[in-house]
This record gives structure tokens, sequence and C-alpha cells, in this order.
């Protein structure tokens, strides 16, 4: 962090900017009815087949977890 690039330096109190750089209490989460990730490899994995089946075995697990 360049802070004396950026301007002059601030001087506050150092609690008060100790309390802004903290992570708020709560995160809020939503729940989704699908991935659109895996929704859309899954299009692509009709289309196509892997070259060399590495991924063949996510694919199975993701579909199992559905």
């Amino acid at each position: 962090m360049a802070r004396h690039l950026e301007g002059p330096i601030e001087t506050g109190d150092p609690r008060e900017e100790a309390v802004a750089r903290l992570s708020p209490r709560w995160e809020i989460r939503v729940q989704a009815e699908f991935d659109p990730v895996a929704e859309e490899t899954a299009l692509y994995r009709k289309m196509a087949k892997e070259a060399d089946g590495r991924y063949d075995g996510d694919a199975r697990e993701s579909r199992r977890r559905s």
C-alpha cells in the first residue's frame, strides 16, 4: 500500500480505523436452486466429449449431488 503517494497523510483515530478494517459480523448467503456454471458445463458435455476423460469423475460427482 503506497498511502504516501495518494495525497496527504490523514491521521485519524487508530481505533476507528481498526474497526473500519474489520470484516462484517454477518454474511448474507443466498442458496440458489441450481448452479449456473454446472448447468453450462452439462450443456457443453452434451455437445462434446473430453479427449482424455480427465474430468469425467467430476461430472459424475456433480450429477450425483444435484
